[in-house]
């Protein structure tokens, strides 16, 4: 029997059958000869949240989760008991979790907040919603009720940061409390209806075990990097969006000596390191007044003063790029940092306009002397055809040839073949040593020349 049916009949049988029930009242009105049971369901769920939230007691405060979530049950059957609505186990479970996601939640999209292997959720208006999951885009069959509804959870998200998204404010960057990353859009400037987009926090941060099992990155590539950052050297990762930048970044990071101080500056904070003598900064937005707005550019200069023995931040996008290289250039080696760019020539150029960003009346000679020896290492990612993220080429920066940067790639990404979708593929050393080996013995680190190609045959 149909959740509108069995609906119905308890219905009717606690009234003796002399007064139609809701749900009859609402299928004579639509005029319409069959509801389906969603719409059963839909009316139900309105009824029962729309009570609910007109009995809890508004000073309850609602970052006690459990303690709501139990009051919430309470009244939830009490409800039912007493409209003498009966249902099966599962359909009271799935009533009871969408009415806390609307209550407590992120309303449809909380089941995906919670599924692992999904990283991103985009919502493209209240009936769009699809998500990515293995690398691939798929679409959901979930949706918001309407514009309102997605709005409304939209607020949820940005009013806790004290921050508005409305007509006058249509653009918004957040995160949530496990440091996902939102990004909202609302009307007039989103034309089919309000658009979000969340980058979903690990709860259980990759390893760089993992990366090697992925096919990633090879052993070899890791013990060069994690010889290069303990010795201190800069390096920058770049890669185009949803190309593991930070993943990569992360994991680096975790090679850094625990008896080191460490500064970390991002736009939302996502690294989750390990060591205990950390301090984690994150970039503000302008308050509704628009007042209070700390930038990367700030939090940059400020580390500074903090005493760092190393610096990372989580993305170069504009004019810090000058006081980061600054920083690695006085003193401040092994920093590490990220930026967008489709390869390491691309990411010199791209640092080259964001210093100029700076508002800084530079020569770019000057500018290009800056970042060839600030800069030590490039480690290129990219996002392959098939969903799967890979190191694709790892270059030193060798320093200045008249107007030029340049640079040795150590380890290049060659692609063999297409297997059922799938790349193949493997991260090789192209046979160079990297200028800086010095560096690496004077931290005692020996490296073999096999991690080179050097002397061995590349294995296939």
């Amino acid at each position: 029997m149909s959740l509108l049916k069995r609906i119905e009949r308890s219905q009717q049988e606690s009234s003796g059958k002399s007064e139609p029930s809701k749900l009859q009242e609402l299928r004579v009105k639509r005029a319409s000869p069959a509801v389906g049971s969603r719409d059963a369901y839909v009316d139900l769920k309105n009824r029962v949240q729309q009570r609910l939230i007109a009995e809890l007691d508004p000073g309850m405060d609602i970052t006690q989760t459990a303690e709501v979530r139990d009051t919430i049950k309470e009244m939830f059957e009490a409800m039912l008991a007493e409209e003498s609505i009966v249902l099966t186990r599962n359909e009271k479970r799935r009533l009871f979790d969408a009415i806390v996601a609307e209550i407590l939640g992120f309303g449809p999209l909380e089941q995906f907040l919670h599924t692992d292997g999904i990283t991103e959720i985009m919502v493209n208006g209240p009936k769009d919603i699809f998500i990515e999951q293995g690398g691939k885009i798929l679409r959901v069959n979930v949706t918001f009720e309407d514009n309102d509804h997605l709005l409304r959870i939209i607020d949820r998200i940005v009013a806790p940061l004290g921050r508005r998204i409305d007509e006058g404010s249509p653009l918004v960057d957040a995160r949530l409390p496990d440091g996902s990353r939102v990004n909202a859009v609302v009307p007039p400037i989103a034309l089919k209806g309000a658009a979000l987009t969340i980058r979903i926090f690990s709860k259980i941060p990759l390893t760089i075990e993992n990366l090697v099992q992925f096919g990633s990155i090879t052993p070899e590539a890791v013990e060069f990097l994690r010889a290069c950052v303990i010795s201190k050297l800069n390096i920058f990762i770049s890669g185009g969006t949803g190309s593991g930048k930070t993943t990569l970044l992360n994991i680096l990071s975790g090679f850094i000596p625990d008896d080191e101080r460490i500064v970390t500056i991002e736009n939302a904070a996502e690294l989750q390191l390990r060591q205990d003598h950390v301090v984690t900064l994150e970039s503000r937005e302008a308050n509704v007044e628009g007042r209070g707005k700390i930038s990367i550019q700030d939090l940059v200069i400020n580390s500074l003063r903090m005493r760092p023995d190393r610096i990372i931040v989580g993305e170069v996008r504009g004019g810090e790029a000058l006081d980061m290289l600054q920083a690695m250039n006085t003193g401040h080696d092994g920093s590490l940092a990220t930026g967008h760019a489709n390869s390491a020539r691309d990411m010199l150029s791209r640092l080259e306009t964001m210093v100029l960003m700076a508002g800084m009346d530079l020569p770019h000679r000057a500018i290009r002397e800056q970042i060839a020896s600030a800069i030590h290492l490039i480690v290129q990612g990219d996002r392959m055809r098939d969903g799967s993220r890979k190191v694709t080429s790892i270059s030193e920066i060798q320093g200045m040839e008249g107007d030029v940067i340049t640079t040795s790639e150590i380890f290049r990404f060659e692609q063999t073949n297409i297997e059922d979708g799938k790349v193949i593929g493997r991260l090789r050393p192209t046979g160079l040593r990297p200028k800086f080996m010095w560096k690496l013995q004077e931290t005692g680190i020996m490296l073999p020349p096999s991690i080179f190609g050097i002397g061995t045959r590349s294995r296939r």
